[in-house]
């Protein structure tokens, strides 16, 4: 590993590079205003291809509206010493991100790299002469982190096996996938529904796309996903003859209170594996009924973001939904129509699994620490890949400046999640 840990070392130069290249090329959904992945992927290709990965597969999902008409899935793969009925481990980051948002919220382009020093201070372009002195380099710019960060730390790994003259003992792929940030319907979840021969049961696969600051958290779980649309249908009127009307807003107002309240009370076991430990059903999002005030709506449309422990199933909790539907539908006179924005569960991957056993050992080799199994409410790829059999264990190194103004990633954690992903591919 000396070899291997020393190349990295070497070429911090070169992960800057990589983020500044790929920083410079948005890659932000049709779905939120933006022309989708090709520039980064055609990018992407042309550079493991000039740094000696050449082995490659590009796997388009038709898309209308972005650039080219299509999502890419770009793989990378790299010829390991087992038979190959042995499992593919997988290296999955995310081409695409998120928009900027408020632009005066940022001291600096989103889309034009910034190196700023421990304190903060801008380094210009005379950085690399100070890489001996200093540690602590931020790099700035939307999707540095997210998933930039874990992105280049593979391509790291990868390379320095191959400048060490070493072959991981599993074949690797590195996938950079469309859409993460949108649901995944043109990334991992076209793959396994579209190309089903590319994953077996027997692969395992690390996703970089969450961790905590010390490096010693691995994601073996996610909460249960469930996104509802509830539209009320009422009966509209003027505002001072409510009993003429039926409210919409009043009925899903008072939905909204029972729903949250009820499903708490309901579905309240507690798992410390996941912070917060329990489940919630949060309303969130509500579209604009009525222009003016003294217009009673006759119809409200609101959205709820709940969050599952594994141990409850999504059907169970639609159930009780329907139930209280039913109680506010007659307490009001309303019609209540739900439907899925988005649903998801998953199993959990095995904290004594092999993968989440040699990731944990690579970690202490690296951080000096012992990792700790965690779960979490957010959803990765990770969820997919455990849905058909696959153990999926989420790591990186991360400040969690994902999706924030001034977003930015470590240069040191890039360097230190490469050790641990080239130690991975070499000894699992």
């Amino acid at each position: 590993m000396d070899a291997v840990y020393k190349w990295i070392d070497e070429h911090r130069a070169l992960a800057v590079e990589l983020e500044r290249e790929l920083c410079k090329r948005p890659a932000v959904s049709p779905d939120s205003g933006g022309e989708g992945e090709l520039d980064k992927a055609e990018f992407l290709q042309n550079w493991l291809r000039e740094h000696g990965i050449t082995a490659q597969e590009r796997y388009d999902a038709p898309c209308a509206n972005a650039k080219g008409k299509c999502r890419p899935n770009l793989i990378a793969k790299i010829d390991g010493g087992a038979p190959s009925n042995s499992g593919s481990l997988w290296f999955i980051a995310h081409l695409d991100v998120v928009p900027p948002g408020e632009a005066s919220l940022w001291h600096s382009d989103p889309w034009t790299l910034i190196i700023k020093g421990k304190d903060g201070t801008p380094l210009g372009t005379d950085y690399q002469k100070q890489y001996d002195a200093l540690r602590g380099l931020r790099l700035v710019g939307r999707g540095t982190e997210d998933n930039q960060q874990g992105l280049c730390a593979a391509c790291l790994a990868a390379l320095a096996l191959l400048a060490a003259g070493r072959k991981p003992k599993r074949e690797v792929r590195l996938l950079f996938a469309a859409d993460e940030e949108c649901g995944s319907v043109y990334g991992i979840d076209y793959l396994l529904k579209n190309h089903p021969g590319l994953f077996t049961k027997a692969d395992a696969a690390l996703i970089p796309d969450s961790g905590a600051a010390d490096g010693l958290e691995i994601e073996v779980a996610e909460k249960n996903m469930l996104w509802l649309r509830a539209r009320t249908a009422g009966k509209q009127t003027h505002g001072s003859r409510p009993d003429l009307g039926a409210n919409a807003h009043l009925a899903a107002a008072d939905f909204a209170l029972t729903l949250h309240n009820e499903l708490s009370k309901t579905f309240n076991k507690r798992d410390p594996l996941f912070d917060p430990p329990y489940s919630t059903f949060e309303p969130t999002k509500r579209e604009a009924n009525v222009p003016n005030i003294n217009t009673i709506p006759g119809d409200d449309i609101l959205y709820f973001d709940m969050r599952i422990l594994p141990c409850y199933t999504n059907a169970e909790v639609l159930q009780k939904t329907e139930e209280i539907q039913r109680e506010i539908e007659k307490k009001y006179g309303v019609q209540i129509e739900l439907s899925l924005a988005q649903t998801h569960e998953s199993p959990a991957t095995g904290v004594d699994a092999p993968l989440v056993l040699a990731l944990s050992r690579e970690i202490q080799a690296v951080y000096g620490g012992k990792a700790r199994p965690v779960g979490i409410g957010g959803g990765t790829v990770a969820a997919f890949l455990r849905n058909v059999g696959i153990d999926a264990a989420v790591w990186s190194r991360l400040d969690d400046t994902a999706h924030q103004p001034d977003e930015y990633a470590l240069l040191d954690n890039i360097i230190s999640d490469a050790k641990v992903m080239a130690g991975l591919m070499l000894n699992f």
